[in-house]
């Protein structure tokens, strides 16, 4: 999706909406061509200030994406105004053209945000294919009877009870490794929990960020051990953004505390000790992981933020509260870790890895020194670059983290942000994160990096 497949459907709708504006009147071009023109721009620019005033992403969007939204305004008038004098011909371009426009600004929206890797991935989405490794929870049973090791790990659609959260969700999922099923009653293995972005659904992690290959290629290299996988629903919608916080979206904070992991707890004997216990999050996902960490050390003790934000975020602060929190400071204050962290004081026990994209060698990825909010290093030097927002709110949590006894570090990877990125991600913490939560067979791994931070933090 990243190749020459929206190049040439890309040239393609230039020639279809060429043909489709092609030998009309002069009056029409003077009149409807700029009036296309314009009611184009007004959509780019309403895009924008929508996606501006939701806080949806750090990144900057490709221009292609407002190019293509333009062109999108641009046919529909096209479309409408040019129906009625037209001929056949440029009537069944127009009818093409649009519906093409519309597909060219999706695909640079893919381009941007990488939801859609291949097409084969857009294909299973839209469709609802089966997942990797899909079975259902009879076959899983069976299997576990039988003592039936499997080469690769099962995923398993769940419908979880949401009696104590009162929380709308869709259906989740659930990744048993090989090692699972080598004895009856099952090992109580670690648990991971994997949290998407702010539009989702529970199989973005495996469509979109590969998880199960990623955690397949760990259990083959381990003897068929690897950490419990549950993909949860934070929105209970693709388009609902709860930032994983009780609010007015939703009590989506409870479903993860209370209904996922006493469910996961109760129907797949997995361990109850929270040092067993982990969170990764990707993009609003990573905000959650380090929220649910520093809120309830009493449930989990590790943790990867992937290109998290500072706090809950759906637009600027006051927007957030009133959005998220119905106008209350002190709910946002409840879910803010900076707020959550100092109010807590001292932990123990947990340990985060803080994964931000950005410009660096390509031999693999560094550790970010951590800077406090603002801007100094914890050895009191300034900040030597400009730090993107991310990147900032990633040393803003590990500086104040580190100074209550979280160890943790911040690495930076080459990338955008995009699914891609929140896959190489995974790929790289997960040796380390499944050594913290205690897997079978796997080495306890230190923070990485060689900087003085690092070395502290080890």
């Amino acid at each position: 999706m990243h190749g020459w497949l929206p190049l040439l459907i890309q040239a393609v709708t230039v020639a279809v909406l060429v043909a489709a504006v092609c030998r009309r009147s002069r009056r029409w071009g003077l009149v409807w061509l700029p009036a296309a023109v314009a009611v184009g721009a007004a959509m780019a620019a309403t895009s924008y200030w929508v996606i501006a005033s939701q806080g949806m992403s750090d990144d900057p969007a490709p221009k292609l994406l407002w190019v293509w939204i333009v062109v999108t305004g641009f046919a529909a008038v096209v479309f409408v105004a040019g129906w009625r004098n037209a001929g056949w011909r440029r009537r069944t371009a127009s009818a093409v053209g649009l519906p093409m426009s519309a597909l060219c600004a999706a695909l640079a929206l893919n381009l941007w945000v990488g939801y859609f890797p291949t097409v084969q991935t857009a294909w299973n989405q839209l469709t609802e294919g089966p997942l990797p490794d899909q079975a259902d929870q009879a076959t899983v049973v069976a299997m576990q009877t039988k003592h039936q090791v499997p080469t690769k790990g099962v995923v398993v659609p769940v419908n979880i009870d949401s009696s104590a959260s009162g929380f709308k969700h869709r259906g989740e999922l659930v990744y048993l490794p090989p090692a699972y099923f080598a004895t009856n009653p099952a090992p109580h293995l670690p648990t991971l929990m994997m949290i998407g972005g702010e539009f989702n659904t529970p199989g973005d992690w495996l469509r979109a960020g590969d998880a199960i290959k990623t955690v397949d290629d760990y259990a083959a290299a381990n003897g068929g051990n690897a950490p419990v996988l549950v993909f949860v629903d934070t929105g209970g919608a693709f388009n609902n953004d709860t930032e994983c916080v009780n609010g007015p979206r939703g009590n989506s904070a409870d479903h993860l505390t209370k209904d996922v992991v006493p469910f996961m707890e109760a129907t797949y004997g997995v361990s109850t000790n929270r040092a067993n216990w982990g969170l990764v999050g990707w993009s609003m996902g990573g905000t959650c992981a380090v929220d649910l960490a520093t809120m309830h050390p009493d449930m989990f003790t590790t943790f990867e933020d992937i290109a998290g934000d500072l706090a809950p975020n759906s637009g600027n602060k006051k927007q957030t509260v009133d959005r998220l929190f119905g106008g209350s400071t002190a709910a946002y204050a409840a879910f803010d870790p900076t707020s959550v962290m100092t109010k807590h004081g001292r932990y123990q026990g947990i340990s985060g890895w803080f994964a931000v994209n950005g410009s660096t060698p390509s031999s693999g990825p560094t550790v970010v020194e951590a800077v406090n909010a603002n801007g100094t290093g914890l050895g009191g030097k300034d900040a030597a670059v400009h730090l993107s927002d991310q990147a900032a709110a990633a040393n803003s949590l590990c500086a104040l983290g580190t100074a209550n006894g979280i160890r943790c570090a911040v690495v930076t990877q080459p990338g955008k942000h995009d699914w891609p990125f929140a896959d190489r991600a995974f790929v790289a913490a997960l040796p380390w994160l499944a050594g913290q939560v205690g897997t079978p067979g796997a080495p306890r791994l230190g923070l990485p990096g060689a900087t003085p931070l690092a070395s502290h933090l080890q």
